[in-house]
């Protein structure tokens, strides 16, 4: 069985913009074959309508830089019909709770992403969880070239699976993998390793991995290691995978 597929929409400057390895400065608006235009009601629209999909995964990256929310995008997104997870560079439990109001009185079933990169330490991951609910919040142990991508000190030191402990040990009950350099590169999913880690030390864990998603195979890949959903952008807007090969799973 393959696992649930999240589409991504990266937003900057109010487009979806394709996800390159990371790479921000250089994400251009992007191209699909799925709609015209990289509007994010446009985008969300065209996913919708191509395959069905009702949950998906904003990363929001001036939020994440420090800019405000792109509350509009994320209407537009809701309107087209999804519950989106939202990422918006939360660093404390204050703004965590203000994307969780957001959603409350929108998309009731939408969750709380909070990254590695924002989060400043797991004390602050803790308050964060206590004030939205950790069964709405899900952590996202943002890595890069397999090393934590973080800018605080607060996890210095820590290998990948030594934070996901601490995550576990506070709270966290979704837990999403994602090494940025992979985005978009088109050359396989390279944190299978650590999630088959995590799943047999944590069965519970409701683990999501991507970046890098090819097609079928890799999909297949991701469940086998553990994982009940997978990241995927390139491939949905490319046609590597399409709503027949998903259903077939081949």
């Amino acid at each position: 069985m393959l696992p649930e597929v999240l589409p991504v929409l990266d937003l900057k400057n109010h487009q979806v913009v394709r996800g390159v390895a990371g790479d921000r400065d250089n994400y251009r608006p992007i191209e699909s074959r799925l709609c015209d235009g990289a509007t994010p009601a446009a985008v969300a629209r065209g996913l919708r309508e191509a395959f069905g999909f009702r949950r998906c995964y904003i990363a929001d990256l001036d939020a994440i830089a420090g800019g405000e929310p792109a509350w509009a995008c994320y209407d537009d997104v809701i309107a087209a019909g999804f519950a989106p997870w939202i990422d918006a560079g939360i660093r404390s439990a204050d703004q965590g709770r203000r994307i969780a109001d957001y959603l409350a009185a929108r998309a009731a079933e939408g969750r709380i992403i909070v990254g590695l990169e924002s989060m400043p330490d797991v004390l602050t991951l803790a308050a964060t969880g206590r004030a939205v609910r950790w069964e709405r919040l899900v952590f996202s142990l943002d890595l890069k070239h397999g090393e934590p991508f973080a800018s605080s000190y607060g996890w210095a030191g820590q290998t990948p699976e030594q934070i996901a402990d601490q995550a576990v040990a506070v709270g966290v009950q979704t837990l999403i993998v994602l090494d940025l350099a992979a985005v978009g590169v088109g050359q396989g999913v390279p944190t299978l390793e650590l999630c088959r880690t995590l799943h047999a030390k944590y069965p519970t864990l409701q683990l999501v991995t991507g970046g890098g998603v090819r097609d079928v195979a890799d999909l297949r890949s991701i469940a086998e290691c553990g994982c009940h959903a997978a990241l995927v952008a390139s491939a949905l807007h490319d046609g590597r995978l399409t709503r027949e090969s998903l259903a077939a799973g081949v």
